[in-house]
């Protein structure tokens, strides 16, 4: 296998390390590769989300979405997607910069596990459309996974999550008052709001706020909650259950009723597709 290659991360080379993995179903390090079956098990399911568009979740934790700060966290248990092939996936094809870092952060200090690993680390470095991360595998290699470079990466994720946080959150206000103002248009607002919310890797707390006061406010247009509304299946089900329930509780307005009717609309048809699944 070819790990220069552009295309190393296509279906066919997983596919190719699937059968090399096969022998070591079970075991903690499939037949001395580095890498396990279950990993791969997890790769191929993160190559699914990015396909479909859906949230990767914790691993045995199916309402809880992974955020960078849970790769950034050493005392928490990630399970099978601590393998060098999930994270190397996360650094080089999450879109988003904060979740690439931390994932390459987090898979710095077993880059030269073994031969096979320390090709993925250089893949990383190679393919991934993230300057920061290739920056971070150049440093770690450069200095032969010196414990002082890994540190160094890690810390500077950290500082690097909390500004792109701190950033997109402003942006997001400052597009809410521009939505008030009537200076943005309603589709452009919509579309920037998931935009920015998803690359910013905001909290799940602050996007339930910020969707919930957008859906019971009576200064925002119907439009714009119609819109919202059709985009509702981007947020993790948990976060849409707290919305429904606090746009039930909320006090009535002159667009409530019909996007409680809406709401009822999308949980039956959710309901739906579980019985046919």
């Amino acid at each position: 296998m070819d790990w220069g290659h552009s295309q190393a991360w296509d279906s066919k080379s997983l596919d190719e390390l699937r059968e090399k993995t096969e022998v070591g179903r079970g075991a903690t390090d499939a037949d001395g590769l580095g890498i396990t079956h279950e990993g791969l098990k997890i790769a191929l399911g993160i190559k699914e989300h990015y396909k479909t568009g859906t949230p990767i979740c914790v691993p045995g934790e199916t309402t809880r979405i992974l955020v960078p700060e849970h790769l950034l966290n050493k005392n928490l248990n990630l399970q099978n997607l601590e393998d060098p092939l999930p994270l190397a996936l996360l650094a080089t094809r999450d879109p988003d910069a904060p979740m690439a870092i931390a994932a390459a952060a987090r898979l710095s200090p077993m880059g030269n596990r073994t031969e096979l690993v320390s090709g993925l680390f250089e893949l990383v470095g190679e393919t991934t459309k993230h300057p920061l991360v290739r920056q971070a595998v150049s440093l770690v290699t450069d200095s032969a996974f010196a414990p002082n470079a890994i540190n160094h990466v890690r810390r500077h994720a950290t500082r690097f999550i909390v500004k792109t946080r701190t950033q997109y959150t402003a942006a997001l206000r400052q597009n809410m008052s521009a939505l008030i103002e009537g200076v943005i248009a309603p589709r452009a607002f919509v579309k920037e709001f998931f935009q920015l919310a998803e690359a910013g890797n905001l909290r799940h707390d602050i996007r339930r706020k910020l969707v919930l006061s957008l859906l019971v406010s009576p200064n925002i247009r119907p439009s714009v909650k119609f819109l919202m509304l059709e985009n509702f299946h981007r947020l993790s089900r948990p976060v849409r259950l707290e919305i429904i329930s606090g746009v039930l509780r909320a006090e009535p307005n002159r667009h409530s009723d019909v996007i409680k009717e809406e709401l009822r609309w999308i949980v039956e048809q959710e309901r739906q597709n579980q019985e046919v699944h």
